[in-house]
Formats: structure tokens, sequence, C-alpha cells
């Protein structure tokens, strides 16, 4: 299913973001009650409903044995912090989280609770797992590993748009995946010959004037990192890349559907669906710390070409056979 079909059929749901009504289940059945602390945006919208279907697929029946309660923070990261806390109180039997601010709150709250991480970047580095292997904590899931695909972005980019010779680079640099993602872009950028720019944006209010300063500084192309705040303003991120004429990419699937040229990245999809497959081993009495951590297994390139020809681009033969979907 691409991601047009993915966005479609999210829209027809109606939106989780307030606290659901719980129904009630049958009498003498186990009803497990699993919290969802979400970033939103786009990781959201696309990965939400499989990983119900996937649930569903396990026995886990919303209104028989399953409550699900869903806090969505829509890219206001602010929101964590009471969302977290909320979830906690409600003692659920364990908590999925999507982003790593998300994370930190979470953590902040408990440090027994199971919490079952998908679209995270880089736990390690974060401190959320003692190692991959062995996370050693009440944390387990999914890493969203866009730290080791950064060197990607920038040869797609490149490959895009042979003259950008100054790539910018939207990030939330608090963000401690988006520090490892920055230095292996550097690195990418060098051994292309390409100078590159870090532009601050804590939140969507700070969007607008990280594409003006990149504009300043004569930013040719520009790479989106990970970030609830900018899945969940993918609209706005890629007018602004238009309207200053960037070729651009992201991780988030979305992107080109929204209007940017380009997103490369793990499938949302897949990773949510095997988050429900953390949480399955988890109800049934595995422990967070002895789950490995896992990492995605299945990528996507996306590619506009209505983007491409009003930016006045050729995109390569080499980058259209090895695209996943392409927009036409």
């Amino acid at each position: 299913m691409g991601v047009r079909a993915v966005f479609l059929a999210f829209a027809s749901m109606l939106a989780v973001s307030a606290p659901p009504v719980a129904a009630q289940a049958p009498a003498g059945s186990k009803v497990v009650r699993i919290g969802v602390l979400a970033g939103g945006g786009s990781a959201f919208r696309i990965g939400f409903e499989p990983f119900r279907q996937r649930l569903r697929e396990l026995g886990y029946v919303d209104g028989e044995n399953l409550v699900l309660e869903v806090r969505n923070a829509e890219g206001r990261a602010e929101r964590y912090p009471a969302f977290a806390a909320e979830l906690v109180r409600l003692k659920v039997d364990l908590i999925v989280v999507q982003g790593n601010a998300a994370l930190v709150a979470l953590r902040q709250e408990t440090q027994t609770l199971p919490i079952v991480m998908t679209m995270i970047g880089d736990p390690v580095a974060a401190g959320f797992v003692a190692s991959l292997a062995r996370p050693g904590g009440n944390i387990t899931g999914l890493s969203n590993m866009a730290e080791d695909i950064s060197a990607k972005w920038v040869e797609l980019l490149r490959q895009a748009s042979p003259a950008a010779a100054r790539m910018g680079v939207l990030w939330d640099q608090t963000n401690a995946a988006h520090m490892k993602m920055w230095r292996a872009i550097q690195s990418a950028g060098e051994a292309l010959g390409v100078s590159t720019v870090a532009k601050d944006a804590r939140g969507p209010d700070a969007i607008a004037g990280a594409f003006a300063a990149m504009a300043a500084d004569k930013v040719d192309a520009v790479i989106i990192l990970p970030d609830p705040a900018f899945g969940a303003n993918l609209g706005q991120i890629a007018s602004l890349a238009a309207r200053h004429r960037m070729p651009s990419i992201s991780v988030f699937p979305e992107f080109p559907l929204a209007g940017g040229l380009m997103s490369y990245g793990p499938s949302f999809a897949h990773n949510w669906i095997r988050a429900a497959d953390y949480v399955d081993k988890i109800v049934k009495g595995a422990k967070p710390a002895d789950l490995p951590v896992g990492q995605p297994l299945k990528f996507e390139l996306i590619v506009n070409r209505k983007t491409e020809k009003a930016l006045g681009l050729v995109m390569p033969p080499a980058v259209l056979l090895r695209a996943d979907e392409i927009l036409q």
C-alpha cells in the first residue's frame, strides 16, 4: 500500500488526540490497557492504524479485551509532560511511545512501567537503553536508525540536484539523535564536496525562521531531520522549501505528498506493526530488559516528479529506478 492510500485510510478515522471513551470488555475477560504517547505527525498517521490492526491479529480486540489510551501531542513538545503523567496515573499495563522528546518525558514519570519504543532515534546515545542487544531496563522496542541513513540523504539530494554546493539541515539541537545525524551529514558532505549548515527549530513556531536563516546563508538544498514537530507540519515545510527553491528530502514518506521533493527512510507502518509484537510479548510476561531493540528492516524512497519539474531538475534514472513510489 502506497503512502497516499495509507494517508487517505487514516484520514477517514476520528481524531485520537483527545482521550478516547473506553469500551467495556465482556465480564470475566482480562482487559489489557495500553497507553500511547505520540508525537503525532506523519509517523503517527501512517503507523497507528497498522499497529491497531496487528494488535487485532494478535487477539487484542477493542471493546473486548483491549483499551487504548492515546495521547497525541500533535508536534507540540510542551504537551508531553502532562500526557506522560496522565498515562502513568491511569495505571496502564505498558506505554508505546513515538519520538525522543516524548520518551524523555515518560522517563521522568516512570522507571518501572514497561515502555515500547517506535520511531526513536539512536536510543543508546540518548541513554534510553544500555545497548540494543540488552536494553537492561524498562524500555525496549524499535529504533528508526535514521542516524545511519543520514549520508544517504546527502547522496540522494546531490544526485537530484548536482548544482547543490551548500546544504541546509533543519534540526533540533537538543535532540541527541539529531546531533549524530548532523555529524554523519557533515562527513558525507565533505566527501562529496558539499558544505553543510544546520538551523535550529525547536517546535513548529520556529520553522519559518529557520528557513529564512537558511535562505540568508544561500543554502541550495535542505534535509529535514526526523522530529514530530516537523512531521506535523510537512505542508508548511514543503511550501517554504518551494518558496526558497530548495530541493528537499526527509525521512517522512508523506513529505513528497505534501510537495517536498523526496523522502527516504524506514517504513513507519512496518515499525509500528513490529511494536505491536513487542506489546504482545510483554503482555505475555517478557521483560523489556531482555527484549533486544529492533532496527528497521524495510526502507522506502518516494519521489515527487511535479516538484522536480517545478524546481527545474532532471532526476537521474538511477534514482527513479530505486524509487518505491513516484508521484506524478
